[in-house]
């Protein structure tokens, strides 16, 4: 490495991604409110799956219910979710930061990927970037520079829209030491509660915190892990290893709850099937099991199991209704998701233990 060249991270970010495809197939939506969500219909038990920066200004945000988005923005246009479409864009996205010169690509969505490069200049590296994905799909990007894939990935959210933002050991405490612990990348808001229960409020607080402090609440390896991310510290190279899911999941929410006992275990079943038909592609044994149940008006619950390493669906439908078992009787649910979790292909072994269920 030359003396004036040194390794960035960029932190690719497309701008309201599946409202921008949208746009792209319907010009006359462009600089209308517009919502995308379930299948389109506000009438629906539905959630917003994003919103064009014109609906934003309502309030209405990803997750929110599809029926009150309507009510906050009444003038919107509300479409429903397109997934091949989006994943057809996205794919043309990641081929174009490939194709940059010396880029490593590693894929975080559908609308976001670390890009690891070398270079004098990782400003006007990143306005190439911007201008060779505009280029190639007429998708804008936001790009945030750092040292490390925690400083860069918070950096693009000081340069949205389309802009390029700079985030490193030097500036890091002067632009978010005092911002709330909550605008961390990893810090959501029962973390930050939960740091705020140790007087820490800031991440200038979270930054010169004792990691040995911050065990006994989180744990050995977590306590130090966000003393770090305080610090903005942590991975700086791109790993492009291509992603292996450690599991597959399907949900669904009724548009009339469930309370019938063989209703609830017949959607258990049809959820199941559709998972085991996804495992099946990936030609890895079944090691364990989560049940995502919402009751009504909105309670959620989720039970996992771990089980011995399987390829038989019978098996796993067996130890699956254990899980179903579980379910309160007499109390009407809204929604149901299965999920089955894989041996790694590095650890397919009889015994091994699963991590976390993705819920």
């Amino acid at each position: 490495m030359s003396q004036d060249r040194r390794r960035w991270v960029l932190h690719v970010d497309l701008d309201q991604f599946i409202a921008a495809v949208e746009v792209l197939r319907h010009p006359e939506l462009a600089g209308r409110p517009l919502i995308v969500g379930g299948r389109g219909d506000p009438t629906e038990r539905a959630v917003v799956s994003t919103a064009s920066y014109e609906a934003r200004e309502f309030g209405v945000g990803s997750g929110m219910p599809l029926r009150l988005a309507a009510r906050k923005a009444p003038e919107a246009v509300i479409l429903p979710v397109d997934a091949e479409t989006y994943t057809a864009a996205s794919e043309q996205v990641m081929a174009t930061l490939r194709a940059q010169p010396g880029a490593v690509v590693q894929v975080l969505g559908w609308d976001e990927a670390f890009i690891g490069i070398e270079t004098d200049d990782p400003e006007q590296y990143a306005r190439r970037v911007q201008r060779a994905v505009l280029e190639s799909t007429a998708l804008h990007c936001s790009v945030g520079v750092g040292d490390t894939l925690v400083r860069a990935k918070v950096a693009t959210g000081f340069g949205k829209p389309r802009g390029v933002f700079r985030l490193t050991a030097d500036n890091w405490l002067d632009v978010m030491g005092h911002r709330p612990t909550i605008d961390l990348w990893g810090v959501g808001s029962r973390i930050s509660k939960r740091l705020a229960g140790l007087g820490i409020l800031t991440v200038a607080d979270l930054a010169a915190a004792d990691p040995a402090s911050l065990m006994p609440e989180f744990g050995p390896r977590m306590g130090p892990w966000y003393a770090q991310l305080g610090r903005g510290e942590g991975a700086s190279v791109v790993d492009d290893t291509p992603w292996v899911p450690r599991g597959h999941g399907r949900e669904t929410t009724f548009q009339q709850n469930l309370s019938d006992r063989a209703e609830i275990e017949r959607a258990a079943r049809e959820l199941l099937t559709q998972v085991l038909d996804d495992v099946a592609a990936e030609g890895r044994p079944v090691v364990g099991l989560g049940l995502k149940v919402r009751y009504a008006p909105f309670l959620t619950k989720t039970f996992t199991k771990k089980i011995a390493s399987t390829f038989d669906r019978d098996t796993v439908l067996t130890k699956a209704m254990e899980l179903v078992e579980k379910i309160e009787r007499d109390r009407p649910i809204r929604l149901l998701g299965v999920r089955a979790e894989m041996a790694m292909p590095d650890d397919a072994r009889e015994g091994h233990s699963p991590t976390r269920s993705g819920w």
